[in-house]
């Protein structure tokens, strides 16, 4: 569920999916073919309001804002969000973010920012790094929460006192400014810029090392995820480089939401790819705007999306591609369906992954449980099928496959797939499988020449201490090395996005640090 505040405006409520059986308790994996996502709830949304601490400098104080709440996942009682909030009006240095819930829900942890709940009501106030908000400039805080029976948006916001409309609004020119411009100015550019910039960098760099080569001895350890913050709520993520230097990650979620980062450690929201729905998808889906499982890359000059649409425990399933010049929210045209499975296949048609290999060729790779993990050819001048032989490039006999994705190092391309079972919060047994073969066609084998289609996989990363089922991976080649992308659980069971850099031993093998 994403939601932009603007005027007021309240969105159709979806009610989340309830009593979903523990193959999707998240967005989640299945047993035996069982289905795979759950739902996000859907919700109403209106307004956000600045409260009480607003200062301005201005001698007519104007003010106004907008917010953008975001639920990044959600799975049986519990759920993941995040608030970005613009500020629309005159600086402001120290906010405060005030809302409602109306169905019970309560935070339980939240990050950039101090909170309290009384109650319904909820107040989130600055961190010390985040406190100064120039004319729109823009913060954002995310929380873990926890909710029963439905999760619906809260209906208002408030900022320090103030609605937020989506556009600036002139206030009383009588106390606030007669006070707050003598001191809010000067002590907002002191402190708070010179503070923020300072913890963020020194921290980020040490989580996510720049190296001078790749390294081929692994850690004796797997290690933690790479410190980030912001919109990590996250599951199934997908992630591409922009020829600017923006990272987009596309995830499993209503109409695929979008978070977006400058560096690589910082994520905020970013809308959806299909902000007004995707109604070609509701024969697979039941009418659900649930999309799993989304696949971004970009390729001459365009955004390419491969996405799935299906229910839980059925694998009448498809694949759809959509197409961007700009990767933004709202820009995606849909190019219609590229391949679809019925009850009668022995194959499921989700989680899609494209590949181009070194001739030029387009692959897509997909499948989850089932008979395990397809291959179909793509024309490139369409993005869709060129032929119709389905080829099978791994599988367990019957067990816990999906989520494939192919990279090309070296000589080879590697096969990236998750076993086991995902979806289970803080009892997920997902792990981080791969191996390699000199044809993006297979056969595919691990490092003890195992084929994949007869269950074979090296292990790259799997749960440990609180970090739990990691899985459904992404590989990227970045400047400073190349990056692993994924999911995890966190003790609470909510799910976040986890990064690690890639090496790879004397024989060729991936591993993590």
């Amino acid at each position: 569920m994403h939601l932009s505040f603007w005027w007021g405006r309240a969105p159709e409520v979806t009610p989340p999916a309830c009593g979903e059986s523990w193959e999707r308790r998240m967005f989640g994996s299945r047993t035996g073919g069982v289905g795979r996502r759950i739902a996000l709830a859907g919700g109403a949304a209106t307004a956000l309001v600045v409260s009480a601490t607003l200062a301005v400098s201005a001698q007519a104080a104007t003010a106004g804002c907008r917010v953008d709440y975001a639920v990044t996942n959600q799975w049986s009682g519990g759920f993941g969000a995040s608030v970005a909030v613009t500020n629309l009006g005159d600086p402001i240095n120290g906010w405060r973010v005030e809302w409602n819930f109306t169905a019970g829900q309560t935070v339980t942890q939240l990050w950039n920012g101090d909170f309290s709940q009384s109650g319904s009501h909820v107040s989130v106030n600055n961190a010390s790094y985040n406190g100064s908000l120039p004319t729109n400039g823009s913060a954002s805080f995310g929380f873990n929460g926890s909710w029963t029976g439905s999760n619906p948006a809260p209906a208002s916001f408030t900022l320090n006192g103030v609605a937020c409309t989506g556009a600036p609004v002139t206030g009383s020119p009588t106390a606030s400014p007669s006070s707050s411009p003598s001191s809010s100015p000067s002590s907002s550019p002191s402190s708070s810029p010179t503070a923020s910039p300072s913890a963020s960098p020194s921290s980020s760099p040490s989580a996510s090392p720049v190296p001078t080569g790749t390294p081929t001895v692994p850690p004796s350890s797997y290690p933690n995820p790479g410190a980030v913050s912001g919109a990590t709520g996250t599951h199934d993520p997908s992630i591409v480089k922009t020829p600017s230097g923006t990272y987009i990650v596309a995830q499993t979620g209503n109409n695929i939401p979008l978070t977006t980062s400058t560096d690589r450690t910082a994520f905020r929201a970013a809308g959806t790819v299909f902000p007004n729905g995707a109604s070609w998808t509701t024969a697979y889906t039941g009418g659900s705007s649930n999309l799993w499982a989304p696949d971004i890359s970009y390729h001459n000059g365009r955004y390419y999306l491969y996405y799935s649409a299906s229910t839980f425990g059925s694998n009448h399933s498809a694949i759809f591609l959509a197409t961007s010049t700009t990767g933004a929210s709202g820009s995606w045209t849909n190019q219609g369906l590229v391949i679809e499975s019925a009850t009668s296949d022995n194959f499921n048609a989700i989680d899609p992954n494209l590949i181009v290999d070194d001739s030029g060729r387009w692959w897509l790779n997909f499948g989850s449980f089932w008979s395990g993990i397809k291959q179909v050819a793509l024309d490139p001048s369409t993005g869709k099928r060129s032929d119709t032989t389905i080829r099978s490039i791994a599988g367990r006999n019957g067990g816990a496959i999906e989520a494939p994705f192919m990279f090309k190092h070296g000589s080879y391309y590697y096969l990236w797939v998750s076993f086991d079972l995902c979806c289970q919060g803080a009892s997920s047994t997902y792990r981080i499988m791969v191996g390699r073969s000199t044809s993006p066609n297979g056969p595919f084998v691990d490092r003890n020449g195992t084929a994949m289609t007869s269950s074979g996989g090296t292990q790259v990363l799997a749960g440990h201490g609180s970090i739990h089922g990691p899985g459904h991976e992404a590989v990227m080649s970045d400047t400073d090395a190349e990056v692993l992308v994924y999911h995890y659980y966190a003790n609470s069971g909510a799910s976040y996005l986890g990064i690690n850099l890639l090496g790879y031993d004397s024989a060729g093998w991936p591993f993590v640090y």
